[in-house]
C-alpha cells in the first residue's frame, strides 16, 4: 500500500510530514485551487530525501510551463487533473512518473481509459465533483470492479481518520496506493501530523 500525501505548501508542515515518510508528497500547481504552493521555495523540495517522490498537481497546464516547474523543482512525477490527452500524457513520460486522475461516479465509464493505456503510469480516481479534487468527499468504490486494465491506480477523495481502514479493505488486484489530502486539514494546505501518523499506522500494518 503506497501513501501519498497531497496539497502541502507550509515549509515547517513539509519537514514534519518527511517523519512520516510518505510514499509521495504532493504540491499543487494550480493557481485556482486554496493548496495552491504559490511562493513556496525550491529550496524546500531539494532538502526531502529520495525516498519521497515530488509530485506536482496541475490542470490543463501548458506543458511548457509544466517542463519549466519540473526543472525549477525537481519533481519526480506529475498528476494531471484536467483533460488532459494519452498524447499529452505522453510528452511527459520519460522524465518523470505520469499520473492521470479521473473524477469517478456511479455512471463513471471506466471503458474510456483504454485510449491510455501505454502512456501513463497510475491512475488516481477521485470523487467526481465541478472542481478538481479536494471536495472532502468519497465515491462508491465498489465501482472500482469494473476497471479491468493492468495499470495501477489510486484512490483518493474523503479520506479520512474515520474510514481509512475501510480502504485496506478495497479488493483490486490493480489497487495501489492511497491518496491523503483535505480530510486531514487544519486549514487547506496545512495537514495535522498527528491524525496522518495514525492513518500512517493503521495503512501500514500487516
Amino acid at each position: 500500500m503506497k501513501i501519498k500525501v497531497c496539497g502541502m505548501k507550509h515549509p515547517e508542515n513539509i519537514k514534519a510530514l518527511v517523519e512520516l515518510n510518505p510514499d509521495y508528497m504532493g504540491f499543487i500547481c494550480y493557481n485556482l485551487s486554496s493548496r495552491y504552493i504559490a511562493d513556496l521555495q525550491s529550496d524546500v523540495l531539494n532538502t526531502l530525501p529520495e525516498s519521497i517522490c515530488k509530485t506536482a498537481v496541475f490542470v490543463n497546464e501548458d506543458l511548457d510551463k509544466i517542463n519549466a516547474l519540473i526543472n525549477q523543482f525537481g519533481y519526480n512525477a506529475v498528476q494531471l487533473h484536467g483533460n488532459e490527452s494519452p498524447a499529452f500524457c505522453q510528452a511527459l513520460r520519460g522524465q518523470v512518473t505520469v499520473f492521470k486522475a479521473f473524477g469517478v461516479d456511479d455512471d463513471f465509464d471506466f471503458t474510456q481509459l483504454n485510449d491510455y493505456a501505454g502512456h501513463v503510469d497510475y491512475f488516481m480516481f477521485d470523487t467526481k465533483t465541478i472542481g478538481h479534487g479536494g471536495s472532502g468527499k468519497t465515491f462508491n468504490w465498489d465501482i472500482l470492479a469494473k476497471y479491468q486494465l493492468d495499470i495501477p491506480f489510486f484512490v483518493c477523495g474523503g479520506l479520512g481518520p474515520e474510514n481509512i481502514a475501510g480502504a485496506k479493505e478495497i479488493k483490486h488486484p490493480a489497487f495501489y496506493g492511497v491518496d491523503l489530502n483535505s480530510r486531514f486539514e487544519i486549514e487547506p494546505g496545512l495537514k495535522n501530523i498527528d491524525q496522518l501518523r495514525n492513518a500512517f499506522n493503521i495503512l501500514r500494518a500487516n
